[in-house]
């Protein structure tokens, strides 16, 4: 062969390679269908139903897309096999699954390939979610149970019968490709399934759809939802919050309601430390439908006290807002300061109080209203009342001295207070008896000197003081002193104690006498300290602070403080 006919041979086997890329144009790949089947049923596809009767073996073919193309035959004993453009399944098992390509060829030369994916599933699956054609779910009162598209094309090409089931239960005389339920209620929910029986090649096979009905309460849908949110929150910087929107929206209405979040008039969007839930629910029982949107902040900054959260209510007819504020809690710590502070404080006044009463009272008293005592026109404040002991000398010396110079140079001389003591305050020649009474009357306190022994001569008879700075007054001071205080009631008594009670105490005092040591403990004189004769000693304001408020007169020599 030369290089002329060598040059002859290539240019041919050019032409013919580009003349068959021509004559065999690139598929054209159709939208992919796919199909679950229960193991056992039948199925009939047909990609051109019904223009794809009658076109040939070389215009339509099928094939299995496995690792090894196998194509489908066209006998009809075989339980795959296609006729034409439709593709039969009879009695189907699950190694049938997998994807199924049809080849058409038109008569103008276009090429389109039908693919087809079927997924077999054991009877067992029957109920699974998988194998059903959808829910029906409305507020329909009549509703209608439509046969599965799929199932009615096979009736339809195969000249098919229905029957229906619910729950896998028949239901007599429903052999229409619709299914009407009426007055549909909760009785009604469950798993409808039309079943076409057909023939071919004269025998029956059957194929199945199921849906899923879904009974829904009236629906009541408000014409302005209801917005639910507490419009102040507190929250402490630096710890984790969380805003709560709920919104009402009707009764049974969860597909059109939700509540949701703006952050600064923007929808809120999922940011570091932030995040937001949503959850909508019907209430149990009123079944009113309330969404609920949760926006969680992990670490309260105070930027966040600066932002405004306004919650978002979207109903079927409206939408509608309200702002929340977000606010920084008071820390309770100064409460707590002050809370201690006044506690403290109240109880170093309680103590002041306590330990500091008969000052305080002494130091306000002349500022105080003056009780009636004040207007009574008496003439003394206190009528001493004691009584001396023979045969002991030292209690004699003590009993005259207290009585005779400490007791009126305190109380009257330094504090103004007007007392009568007998010897010292008697007049001569009036009767000892008149005397004693007159005296008491005019008289606002009574106040019974105690010694060790005091009372044990309260029988005898009076016995004088041989001395005017020694008064000496015996037992009808005592009685009438006690008559006064105990049962007219007109006198306060005074009780001071001189030197040791002794290992008798006051058991040998008379009853009326021990009756008032008992509501009124006597006042111990500090016999040999200092602050013996001190005016501002804690005995003498003691002594003080139960005399007249006021005394009933004052010596030039008086000072009231």
């Amino acid at each position: 062969m030369d290089s002329s006919q060598l040059l002859f041979f290539i240019l041919m086997v050019i032409s013919a390679s580009e003349y068959s890329a021509r004559a065999e144009p690139a598929c054209k790949d159709r939208s992919l269908k796919s199909f679950n089947l229960l193991e056992g049923e039948s199925f009939h596809y047909d990609p051109l139903r019904p223009q794809g009767r009658n076109l040939s073996d070389e215009a339509f073919m099928w094939y299995k897309n496995s690792s090894q193309m196998e194509y489908i035959s066209s006998d009809e004993k075989k339980r795959i096999h296609r006729h034409s453009a439709a593709l039969f399944f009879l009695n189907l098992s699950i190694e049938d699954s997998g994807v199924y390509i049809g080849r058409y060829k038109t008569p103008t030369g276009d090429c389109h390939k039908y693919p087809l994916k079927v997924d077999v599933f054991s009877a067992s699956y029957r109920m699974n979610e998988k194998l059903l054609y959808g829910e029906i779910e409305n507020s329909d009162q009549n509703k209608m149970v439509r046969c599965p598209d799929p199932l009615r094309k096979v009736c339809k090409t195969m000249n098919g019968t229905f029957t229906w089931y619910k729950d896998f239960s028949i239901l007599e005389g429903q052999h229409e490709a619709d299914l009407w339920v009426f007055n549909a209620s909760k009785d009604h929910e469950g798993i409808y399934t039309c079943i076409c029986t057909w023939k071919h090649n004269h025998m029956v096979y059957n194929s199945s759809g199921s849906r899923k009905l879904i009974v829904m309460e009236p629906l009541v849908h408000y014409q302005t939802p209801l917005i639910l949110l507490n419009k102040e929150q507190y929250a402490d910087e630096g710890s984790e919050t969380k805003l709560k929107c709920s919104v009402i929206c009707g009764i049974n209405v969860r597909k059109n309601c939700k509540a949701s979040w703006n952050v600064n008039g923007i929808p809120f969007n999922k940011a570091d430390g932030y995040n937001q839930t949503i959850n909508t629910v019907d209430e149990e029982p009123s079944k009113k439908t309330i969404s609920t949107a949760i926006l969680t902040i992990e670490r309260v900054s105070a930027k966040d006290f600066q932002d405004e959260f306004k919650c978002i209510g979207d109903g079927y007819y409206e939408e509608v807002s309200d702002i929340l504020t977000l606010k920084q809690r008071e820390t309770i710590i100064p409460l707590v300061i002050g809370g201690m502070c006044a506690f403290f404080l109240c109880v170093f006044v309680a103590i002041m109080v306590k330990c500091f009463a008969i000052d305080l009272a002494l130091l306000f008293r002349p500022y105080l209203p003056l009780s009636r005592h004040n207007k009574d026109a008496k003439s003394f404040d206190a009528y001493v009342v004691y009584q001396m002991q023979s045969g002991d000398n030292v209690t004699e010396d003590t009993l005259c001295k207290f009585v005779t110079k400490i007791l009126p140079s305190v109380l009257e001389e330094k504090c103004g207070y007007r007392l009568f003591i007998h010897g010292r305050d008697d007049i001569p020649g009036e009767d000892h008896l008149e005397l004693v009474e007159d005296r008491m009357k005019q008289s606002r306190r009574l106040m019974v000197i105690l010694t060790p022994g005091s009372g044990s001569g309260m029988g005898v008879t009076d016995k004088r003081p041989t001395s005017p700075l020694n008064p000496v007054v015996g037992g009808f001071d005592w009685q009438l002193g006690l008559h006064h205080a105990l049962f007219q009631r007109e006198m306060n008594v005074i009780l001071i104690q001189l030197g040791d009670t002794g290992p008798q105490g006051y058991t040998h005092l008379p009853p009326g006498l021990q009756h008032l040591i008992r509501s009124s403990a006597p006042l111990r004189w500090p016999e040999g300290s200092r602050d013996a004769a001190a005016w501002n000693s804690r005995f003498w304001k003691r002594v003080r602070y139960l005399m007249p408020a006021k005394p009933a007169s004052k010596s030039p020599k008086s000072a009231i403080i």
